[in-house]
């Protein structure tokens, strides 16, 4: 179909006629989203535009796809909000990790409940008051899968920022007192983990009504490595991707029970 013809997303060129389902993956990496299709049935691209890549196929007979947000939380929140009005109403965001409490070790799955505001995206829809907080549904069955998988995984809060440089070389920022302090604070809460996009999705689901959890590869931990503790790098995002797949299985069979039971 002509593409002037359609009533397009501007950043993610989809639209309803795509028919991509209510179920969405949001990983950050473009590079990524072919891989977690080949676990759909039927996988096909639908779109790639900035940083938007859009797969899509069927889980169990229903549609579901994948699309990348890109870096942080401005884009991932146009992703949501796009992805929105093509029919998606359940989000999962896979994605990577850098660890924070000590017993956070590379190649853990991280399942945020909840997450640190502390970037800029989520002010525009939420007082900084209102917590971000993951759809309970949608936590349990990325508890639930990670179980069944026999992965090794933690749930808990995670922080979010926008500045990568603001975490990894604090020192040289000119708010290196504020950055430092924060940190602090974070490591005395037991925050496990620091990623980019989480408080945003989880305050801007909120806003839109829709649902929206988060499981994350841990790529290493740099608390542990400023402790001596064992330390190594781990790029392999094969277990996270599989806990957020396996978690999309699971809530397809829990709505059909639901609308079954009506």
């Amino acid at each position: 179909m002509d593409n002037s013809k359609r009533d397009l997303q501007f950043h993610i060129h989809l639209s309803r006629e795509d028919h991509v389902g209510r179920y969405c993956i949001l990983p950050g990496d473009p590079g990524r989203c072919e891989a977690i299709a080949a676990l759909f049935d039927n996988p096909a691209q639908v779109a790639y535009h900035r940083e938007y890549n859009t797969w899509s196929g069927t889980l169990l007979g229903e549609r579901v796809c994948v699309c990348s947000t890109g870096i942080g939380g401005p884009s991932a929140s146009i992703a949501m909000e796009e992805l929105k009005e093509v029919g998606v109403d359940t989000f999962i965001r896979v994605g990577t990790c850098g660890g924070i409490r000590l017993d956070v070790q590379s190649g853990d799955v991280v399942i945020a409940n909840g997450a640190v505001r502390m970037e800029g995206t989520s002010r525009e829809y939420a007082p900084i008051e209102f917590p971000a907080v993951a759809d309970f549904d949608v936590t349990t069955a990325l508890v639930q899968a990670a179980r069944e998988q026999k992965k090794p995984y933690k749930v808990g809060v995670v922080q979010c920022k926008d500045a990568f440089y603001g975490q990894h070389s604090p020192h040289r920022m000119p708010v290196s007192y504020e950055l430092l302090n924060k940190w602090e604070a974070w490591k005395r809460l037991g925050v496990l983990a620091s990623e980019m996009e989480s408080a945003a999705l989880f305050t801007v689901a909120a806003a839109l009504g829709v649902r929206c959890g988060s499981c994350f590869h841990v790529i290493w931990n740099q608390e542990r490595q400023a402790a001596g503790l064992d330390q190594t790098e781990d790029h392999d995002t094969s277990a996270a991707i599989r806990v957020g797949v396996e978690a999309l299985k699971i809530l397809i069979r829990q709505d059909r029970e639901k609308l079954a039971a009506r």
